[in-house]
């Protein structure tokens, strides 16, 4: 650990007028691994959209690497993951193009699919979103986001609508990404992913403090 990479405090989010969120405290480290648990409705997608800084929060403090800017370094994969309609291989390089770095781009895929469980890569990179089955779906998501080497990535129920199969891949993706020293904060309610990564568990509710939760699994 390298010191706090977030750190919030009395971090209120409000959807018209209602209060989706409330923390008293929070700090993750560089290069943990943390896991939001908690019953539907206690926040933990709404955190992860702070952390993401897809949203401001209504009151509070949200600091990120000591007042850096998180925006280009964290990266969000959603429960339901949405493709593009066009193939694997671009829907993996389009943010590399975005940002104009295209001269590794089949390097790149190649390494990105077969850390989110692609034994085969090529075997991929020409079909479309059709094509795939939704765990496939899930696990192209999770390669477009590694092409994008982030310093923090955030998964929101990411085993939720998936089959066992992917769902392990996607556990051990997850645990390899957090060895590389990628912080890794995973919203769940599946108790095999919990018991596949050793990751500190923080359980949300209407009321709760970071410092008060659980010690790593």
């Amino acid at each position: 650990m390298s010191g706090k990479l977030y750190e919030a405090r009395n971090l209120v989010q409000r959807y018209n007028g209602r209060e989706a969120l409330n923390v008293q405290h929070l700090a993750i480290e560089e290069g943990e691994a943390v896991f939001l648990t908690g019953p539907n409705g206690c926040g933990k997608s709404t955190l992860l959209r702070l952390l993401a800084f897809l949203e401001r929060p209504a009151a509070g403090e949200l600091r990120y690497a000591g007042g850096a800017e998180g925006r280009k370094e964290a990266t969000l994969l959603l429960q339901d993951p949405y493709l593009l309609h066009m193939s694997v291989f671009n829907n993996v390089a389009l943010g590399l193009k975005f940002r104009n770095q295209t001269g590794e781009l089949r390097q790149v895929f190649e390494c990105c699919m077969q850390a989110a469980g692609f034994a085969d890569p090529w075997n991929f990179a020409d079909r479309g979103p059709r094509e795939l089955s939704g765990g496939e779906l899930q696990r192209v998501a999770l390669a477009s986001r590694l092409a994008l080497r982030p310093r923090v990535l955030l998964l929101d129920e990411p085993t939720a609508n998936v089959d066992a199969a992917s769902a392990r891949a996607l556990a051990q993706a997850v645990k390899n990404c957090n060895a590389d020293g990628i912080t890794v904060v995973c919203a769940t309610h599946d108790p095999a992913l919990l018991r596949a990564i050793d990751a500190r568990e923080i359980r949300l509710g209407t009321s709760w403090d970071m410092d008060a939760c659980a010690s790593p699994l």
